[in-house]
């Protein structure tokens, strides 16, 4: 199977030229979809969502327990792939990252063209495990989860962290090749798959790997990880673990609603130089090399 290249990050393509089938020149809510992984944990997310869309979704799951889940949960009954794929619009790839190439491989030959191929992360569209197809449309959603700071009111919206149920949540999209008339139907099934949905951020797929794993992976989550054994570190101190994890969440809030700009706020003169002295401490002088494309495409490679 021929791949498609990884972007560069600097450098922007004219979109190539693609015929639509007539549903896809405009947004249709009975669009058919094969939704595929529909079983696994991303994919029931979806198969929920889209239920009562008004999309046309057909459910292709391998595993027995998987498809036991999408009968006894949503009442649906998967089909063979072939049958999934004829006359479908969409092909959504809810399937891991170290799968994508496989699954998109398998299925080529049944993608007529002006299909639209929609995957839920940047990692292997951008790693050019997608088929080098230039009579596909490619598109790329994925969802920023809901925020820190939100005005959620319901317990069950307050408790949805992944977002997508009750929560309500931003997302980011991406055309990575086709026409530029496809992006309204992959922003409009995306809006769906994580609803309810805030605001909807257009951008490339160059940026969407800037921003996973560069943004959340590699530098939010590390740091998490930082300030989790941080706070291990002072219990085995002697501090008493509930006064520890208190301390510290209630600062993680207090502290990320000044840095980002949430309320009005100054840090006091201790706290300033606090982070001044940190910073070289915790942090190695180049550590924003991390964004530089080779070392995004590294991450990418490592995970794909």
């Amino acid at each position: 199977m021929e791949r498609t290249q990884p972007p560069e990050f600097e450098a922007s393509a004219d979109s190539i030229v693609i015929t639509l089938p007539d549903r896809i020149r405009g947004v249709s809510m009975g669009t058919r979809i094969a939704l595929f992984g529909a079983g696994g944990k991303m994919g029931y997310r979806l198969a929920s969502n889209l239920k009562h869309s008004g999309f046309e979704v057909r459910h292709v799951e391998r595993s027995p327990a998987g498809q036991e889940l999408l009968k006894t949960g949503l009442g649906f009954d998967c089909v063979p792939a072939p049958e999934a794929l004829d006359g479908a619009e969409v092909v959504i790839l809810a399937v891991p990252d170290t799968a994508i190439g496989r699954v998109a491989a398998s299925i080529e030959g049944q993608l007529k063209p002006g299909t639209m191929v929609m995957t839920l992360d940047a990692a292997a569209p951008f790693a050019g495990h997608l088929p080098k197809r230039d009579d596909l449309v490619y598109f790329v959603t994925h969802p920023c989860h809901p925020p820190v700071f939100n005005d959620e009111t319901e317990l069950d919206a307050k408790r949805d962290y992944f977002g997508g149920i009750a929560a309500k949540q931003h997302i980011v999209c991406s055309l990575m090749q086709g026409p530029d008339n496809a992006y309204a139907l992959g922003e409009q099934i995306a809006r769906v798959i994580w609803a309810p949905v805030m605001r909807s951020h257009r951008v490339t797929l160059a940026q969407m790997a800037l921003l996973e794993p560069g943004l959340s992976e590699t530098v939010c989550a590390t740091l998490l990880v930082v300030m989790r054994e941080a706070m291990d570190e002072v219990v085995k101190r002697g501090v008493p673990p509930e006064a520890a994890r208190d301390f510290l969440l209630g600062h993680i809030n207090v502290l990320a609603s000044v840095i980002f700009k949430e309320r009005e706020g100054l840090f006091s003169d201790a706290c300033n130089k606090a982070i001044e002295f940190g910073m070289p401490a915790l942090m190695r002088p180049d550590w924003k090399r991390v964004f530089e494309a080779d070392e995004i495409a590294a991450s990418i490679e490592r995970i794909t």
